[in-house]
């Protein structure tokens, strides 16, 4: 590798600074993807106006579609920004590895997420009622969220090409990411239950395995995506 091109690192994280400087200037990004999150749990605190049992038990399937519709739309206006602006045409000229882009945006994205949800977490726990502030759950849901933009990264990358993008993104990510939320939605349920952690050991195993096989996968088909 030439001298003075940069390490795959040094090039990675050089792009999650730009994306984060350029999101701290504007807050378009996160502002629309709180704005939705919390639009979405409203609806569901006045929908299901059930008692406290039940409301618990629906907690895990209505935080995860929070989750997925907020991290559909971020990754969405992520990749479209960068294509609008001609942003994306100059990080594949830049002499950097592909691989690089990648992973600098699928990390702006997981921390665009991460951040929505911080803010959603504490509001969903005082509409509910419910404890949300737990280690095993938080693991769970960062397992789940790096799942989540490690493949839909890569989905709009490939999306963003097409006049129809923003239909199509979710036409092509909620088939491919169905295991991670039903795995997620799984482990979630059963410790919201009090099930211990021995007895959701399987699905939290398949979550961690889609999140390294999605990542590899997602890593080498990035450069064949941009490339077309």
């Amino acid at each position: 590798m030439n001298k003075s091109t940069p390490s795959l690192w040094k090039a990675t994280f050089a792009i999650v600074r730009k994306d984060l400087a350029a999101e701290l200037r504007s807050f378009e990004l996160i502002s629309a993807m709180l704005v939705f999150s919390l639009l979405v749990i409203i609806i569901f605190n006045f929908a299901l106006e059930l008692d406290v049992k039940v409301r618990q038990s629906v907690t895990a399937g209505v935080l995860w579609t929070t989750f997925a519709f907020a991290g559909t739309l971020g990754l969405n206006r992520s990749m479209s920004t960068e294509k609008d602006r001609g942003c994306m045409d100059g990080l594949l000229l830049a002499p950097v590895d592909r691989s690089a882009i990648y992973f600098g945006k699928a990390i702006s994205n997981l921390v665009f997420m991460l951040i929505v949800e911080a803010f959603v977490l504490p509001i969903y726990s005082m509409l509910y009622n419910v404890n949300l502030f737990r280690l095993d759950l938080l693991s769970v849901i960062l397992l789940g969220s790096i799942g989540y933009t490690a493949v839909g990264t890569l989905l709009s990358a490939m999306s963003v090409q097409t006049r129809t993008r923003e239909v199509l993104l979710p036409i092509l990510l909620f088939p491919v990411a169905i295991p991670v939320l039903l795995a997620a939605v799984k482990v979630s349920n059963g410790l919201l239950a009090g099930a211990e952690f021995s007895e959701v050991l399987t699905p939290f195993n398949i979550l961690l395995v889609y999140d390294l096989v999605f990542i590899a996968v997602a890593f080498m088909l990035f450069d064949y995506v941009v490339e077309e």
